[in-house]
């Protein structure tokens, strides 16, 4: 499966028996599938429908879907004529003549009178609204598949991104572990030269405690721990990115998981080479957590 991003656009169109369909459907970041949908009067009877193609196909992001409907020219029908209206007006109109010699009546203009001439509209049958209906969806499909295609395209471009990443905390973990800092020799002299410098401080200070504080804190300051929790998380990520599909919660959580390790990394130093390390593996995690919000 492609890594999607949640951002994207699409358009479709379509004609069923005359009548135009157009959809347009957009995403942007959200932490589940919420549809907006905007639909005209009279196709409200499509809304569950509507809602249940989109979340069936999409597993995160807010949706906003628009329908456009372009009725077509009703069918003809057998215009309707109120004969006893239209007698009472050509009598009316005869009348003004006579009396007040207006210009006799036309046919036409009798007929263009409000209330004489009714061309009723056709009404749709179930099977020509189900047919209707039908197209719509189909049309709508083809929309889904288009922001789907759009989502693939931003999601490979975020994936390259996110594999950068990766590597880059890779590579200062495995410079964090190497660092001359953490070799036992240099870690004995950086213990022994604050001891000697506490002893020469205060003569009434006890060399063998002294000693044995400094090993302890040189043992809680031994970050080989997150150092391989890093490189296991370096690991996970690489696999959700490989497998693609809707993994930006669990990456996510990775991103959290590697920012407490940096943290920690951090905190535990002892040596400013590795604490330099720490600082910029953090920045690289932040970059990392940002881009992961995008993902589906």
């Amino acid at each position: 499966m492609s890594l999607q991003s949640m951002t994207g656009f699409a358009r479709s169109a379509a004609e069923s028996e005359g009548t135009s369909i157009a959809w347009e459907v957009k995403s942007v970041n959200g932490k589940s599938a919420e549809v907006r949908l905007r639909l005209p009067q009279g196709f409200d009877r499509l809304e569950t429908a509507v809602r249940q193609t989109i979340q069936k196909r999409f597993a995160r992001g807010n949706f906003q879907a628009t329908l456009s409907v372009g009725r077509a020219v009703a069918r003809q029908t057998q215009p309707v004529v109120n004969e006893a209206f239209l007698k009472d007006l050509a009598g009316l109109a005869k009348r003004l003549q006579e009396q007040f010699g207006t210009h006799p009546a036309t046919a036409d203009g009798l007929l263009s009178l409000r209330g004489v001439l009714d061309v009723p509209e056709a009404v749709e049958t179930d099977e020509e609204r189900a047919a209707l209906d039908a197209a719509i969806v189909s049309a709508l499909e083809a929309a889904l598949a288009g922001l789907e295609q759009a989502r693939r395209g931003e999601g490979a471009a975020l994936g390259a991104l996110l594999s950068g990443h990766v590597d880059a905390i890779e590579a200062l973990t495995l410079k964090a572990e190497a660092d001359s800092s953490r070799e036992p020799a240099a870690i004995r002299e950086r213990i022994a030269e604050q001891v000697r410098l506490l002893m020469d401080a205060s003569a009434n200070l006890d060399a063998a405690r002294l000693h044995q504080e400094a090993a302890f804190l040189a043992t809680k300051a031994d970050i080989r721990e997150e150092i391989d929790r890093l490189k296991t998380h370096v690991a996970s990520a690489r696999a959700l990115l490989k497998s693609g599909g809707a993994v930006g919660r669990k990456l996510d959580f990775l991103a959290q998981e590697f920012n407490r390790e940096s943290n920690t990394l951090c905190s535990k130093s002892n040596a400013a080479a590795v604490t330099a390390i720490g600082l910029e593996l953090k920045a690289v995690v932040d970059q990392f957590r940002e881009q992961v919000q995008n993902l589906e």
